[in-house]
This record gives structure tokens, C-alpha cells and sequence, in this order.
């Protein structure tokens, strides 16, 4: 398993992958944070693409092509907006990680990577929403193999060595 899941610090736009995963808004017409930077990298073309989507609600996903990404795909997902931990959070964030890997396996997608959903603006724990990451990727593909690489990119030092420290320990 250790081997299909991996864990970077880094730039998610820069990723060569498959698939890239967009911690997106529900209108899916980009934002701040990992949302505007895969807007930014990608062009025009992706919001253009996004507008005729019809947004995305929260704990679902819907995927685009990658444009100017290094990414094929864009995976663009609602991560739940963090209410204290009663209102589902942990739910909705589960369905995030795995809607977005269903999605992968549907369209053939080897590699993926994701950031970190929803502890940006939204204000997830990172230690809460890591936690949840792992778990949900780790059982996703301990029951199907189509996905040969899982990596998790992470923006600060300090997610980055959480991350590290809690993969090892799950």
C-alpha cells in the first residue's frame, strides 16, 4: 500500500500526473487558495469549461480536462466548510476523497493528487482533515487496484511533515 500513496511538498499545478484534484467552491468558477492557483495555470479554457458544469455540491465532483495544467484532468470537488465538527463535516469530507477517486477509476486515471480539502479558507483541522485523507484513500484502494499512485501535495512545511508523521502511524 505505501508504495500507491505518496506525500510531497509542493506545488499541486505543477504535478505531473493524470489527474490533479481542485479543492473548488460549489460554483466550480474558481477562487482563492489551490482553487485559483489551477484556474490561474490552466487558462481561460478551464472556467469555460466550468461554466457549463453547473456548479458542484458539497462531497461530490466533477472532472474537466487540464488545458494548460501538466495535468490531463482536473478533478474539482466542494469540501465542507468546517461548523465545529456537528453539521457532517467528516462525512462530506470522506465523499470529497472518495467521489473524487470514483471519478479517477471511471475515467482510467492512474496517478492523482490531491491537496488538502477544505483546511484553507474553509477552516478544517488540518489534523482532523489529514486524518480523514489517509483513512478514505487508503481504504479506496485496498478494493480496487486501478490506481496505481495517490499523492498528497501539501503547501507548508508543517502539513507536510503532519501528513508524513500520520501515514506512518495509520
Amino acid at each position: 500500500m505505501s508504495d500507491r500513496i505518496e506525500i510531497i511538498l509542493g506545488d499541486i499545478t505543477k504535478l505531473n500526473v493524470d489527474a490533479i484534484v481542485n479543492a473548488a467552491n460549489s460554483t466550480l468558477l474558481g477562487g482563492g487558495g489551490v482553487d485559483g492557483a489551477i484556474h490561474y495555470e490552466a487558462g481561460p479554457e478551464l472556467l469555460e469549461e466550468c461554466r457549463k458544469l453547473g456548479g458542484c455540491p458539497t462531497g461530490e465532483a466533477k472532472i474537466t480536462k487540464g488545458y494548460h495544467l501538466q495535468a490531463k484532468y482536473v478533478i474539482h470537488t466542494v469540501g465542507p466548510v468546517w461548523m465545529g465538527g456537528n453539521s457532517k463535516e467528516e462525512d462530506l469530507l470522506a465523499n470529497c476523497y472518495k467521489n473524487s477517486l470514483k471519478i479517477a477509476v471511471e475515467n482510467k486515471i492512474k496517478t492523482i493528487g490531491f491537496p488538502a480539502i477544505s483546511t484553507g479558507a474553509y477552516g478544517y483541522p488540518i489534523e482532523k482533515a489529514a486524518q480523514i485523507a489517509i483513512n478514505t484513500v487508503k481504504r479506496f484502494l485496498e478494493y480496487d487496484d486501478s490506481i496505481n499512485k495517490v499523492t498528497f501535495v501539501a503547501f507548508s512545511e508543517n502539513d507536510f511533515r503532519l501528513l508524513k508523521k500520520m501515514i506512518e502511524t495509520i
